[in-house]
């Protein structure tokens, strides 16, 4: 297990090192740079700008020299200070934008998997132990609806229903007064209170296909000899689903946690742009329409890292659940 985990990591280092490559190159595919639409945007009102003036910035953002310089003065400012460069629209270190933005959509969509998980997990068992029962037919009803369903118009809804029949207005994550401020037990109720609806309209989704998947698996696993013999032995019904069947279904849903994350950031674009929310995804959609490519290179790579982790994370889970897949087990 030991030695899994060390080639796990290594992997990790050389994944990370390709994402951050990939993600700068990808960047700047489209033709022209940040200046090129700065120029763009300034034309469009009217405004004419000194063509002596855009060479200065250009050289002052390094924007005239070759790919590989750009990248390895971006990659090695990470590898040595931690310095992820400076936005050219903003005018601000990319770590000083950043932090606080992806720190709200990880607790949000942290949030978002722990509601998908315990509800769909119950359900799904359900559903697959009672099969064309009245609950199957309500879940598999759920499922396709919150499938078919895309998020933000969820989200409209949701917010409509808010304020038409409560008189309440859904946006944001926090009040106006905990804006800023530093994290306390206030702020946390604060936020609690504020994010139930985001994390409603992200977890809606995933928690329907979560929800389908656990009840295909589970229904192929019961019907297994192991299950039959289980139940020879006298072992109590709760018994024989829960520690053998269940655990064996758990497998695809385990494997999911690689890439549920970097979906629910990438899903959560328009969710934050409709309901007003402060996290990553608005200003990776805003970095990618500047070409601001620092900022939006910084936000491609950590998804990049969140993937990695979770697929770590994941393995390490099927390792310990499932005895079959564990390397170097005895």
């Amino acid at each position: 297990m030991l030695g899994f985990i060390i080639s796990r990591l290594i992997s990790m280092v050389l994944t990370i090192w390709a994402i951050s490559l990939v993600a700068f190159a990808i960047i700047q595919l489209p033709p022209g740079d940040y200046l090129t639409t700065y120029v763009a945007t300034l034309s469009a009102s009217g405004d004419r700008v000194d063509p002596r003036v855009i060479e200065a910035l250009r050289e002052q953002y390094g924007l005239g020299q070759p790919f590989i310089v750009q990248y390895w003065k971006w990659v090695s400012g990470i590898v040595t200070a931690g310095d992820f460069g400076q936005s050219f629209e903003w005018g601000r270190p990319v770590t000083e934008l950043i932090w606080g933005r992806l720190g709200n959509s990880i607790l949000l969509e942290g949030l978002a998997v722990i509601v998908m998980w315990f509800v769909a997990l119950p359900i799904g068992v359900y559903a697959a132990v009672n099969k064309y029962s009245l609950g199957d037919y309500l879940a598999t009803i759920f499922g396709f609806l919150g499938l078919a369903i895309p998020n933000f118009l969820f989200a409209l809804v949701l917010m409509y229903l808010g304020y038409a029949w409560f008189g309440v207005v859904m946006g944001g994550l926090f009040s106006p007064q905990f804006e800023g401020a530093h994290w306390s037990f206030a702020r946390v109720l604060d936020f609690l209170s504020n994010a139930w609806a985001p994390v409603l309209v992200l977890a809606t989704a995933g928690t329907a296909q979560l929800i389908r998947v656990m009840r295909a698996n589970l229904l192929d696993e019961l019907r297994k000899p192991y299950v039959t013999t289980a139940r020879a032995k006298g072992l109590p019904e709760w018994r024989v689903i829960l520690k053998y069947p269940v655990r064996v279904a758990l497998n695809p849903l385990v494997s999911t946690i690689g890439w549920l994350l970097p979906t629910l950031v990438s899903s959560s674009v328009i969710v934050s742009v409709v309901m007003n929310l402060p996290t990553a995804g608005p200003m990776l959609l805003r970095s990618l329409t500047t070409q601001d490519m620092y900022l939006a290179g910084t936000l491609i790579l950590l998804l990049g890292v969140l993937t990695v982790i979770g697929t770590l994370i994941s393995d390490l889970i099927l390792a310990w659940i499932d005895p079959r897949i564990r390397y170097g087990g005895e």
